[in-house]
């Protein structure tokens, strides 16, 4: 039998999640918990998130910021076009796994290069990957944001394949990078 602790229930990850997002687009600054004791917790009693995030690796898209969270709130994994590759997997099944995190959030953004790169068939040498990935997930769509959202949907079913077994919930999300404001996709 498993003595892993489990993070708090998906519903309630997600609440905090919608809540530290209202914030977040209501403020002009930041509130999460950043503090020395913060850094001194977690050093001494490790990471407990209580959220793993997939998200692109765009300089504009700060989970623990779009959140209102702190040190030790969130398992970030990113990537350009917040694609899915062994990598990933292996990073969203540690915090499922090992960190006890029960609720995994895919999401995109607007603006994003990797999709729009897609949508026109551009690549440069090693971004083929990624792009070839995320045409994958979008098909033939060329409106930016609903290839955004089918790139998510697209993370998230390979999530899932992989995570079988697992009680985690995956929800799907896209941030606005305009507004600040994060649509859920539930």
């Amino acid at each position: 039998m498993s003595t892993l602790k489990r993070s708090i229930p998906a519903e309630k990850a997600l609440k905090r999640l919608k809540e530290g997002n209202r914030r977040f687009v209501e403020s002009d600054s930041y509130d999460g918990d950043i503090r020395i004791s913060r850094r001194s917790y977690t050093t001494e009693n490790g990471q407990h998130p209580f959220a793993a995030v997939l998200t692109c690796a765009d300089s504009r898209v700060i989970p623990e910021v779009i959140f209102s969270t702190g040190i030790g709130d969130l398992f970030v994994v990113r990537c350009a076009g917040n694609v899915v590759d062994d990598s990933t997997l292996g990073s969203m099944e540690y915090a499922v796994d090992h960190l006890g995190v029960n609720l995994v959030l895919v999401m995109g953004h607007t603006n994003c290069g990797a999709v729009i790169e897609a949508i026109k068939g551009h690549y440069d040498r090693h971004s083929l990957e990624i792009i070839n990935d995320v045409r994958a997930g979008i098909g033939f769509e060329t409106d930016p944001y609903e290839a955004t959202k089918l790139n998510v949907l697209n993370s998230m079913m390979l999530i899932a394949d992989d995570m079988m077994d697992d009680s985690a919930t995956i929800v799907g999300a896209v941030y606005d990078t305009q507004s600040g404001r994060v649509e859920f996709l539930l």
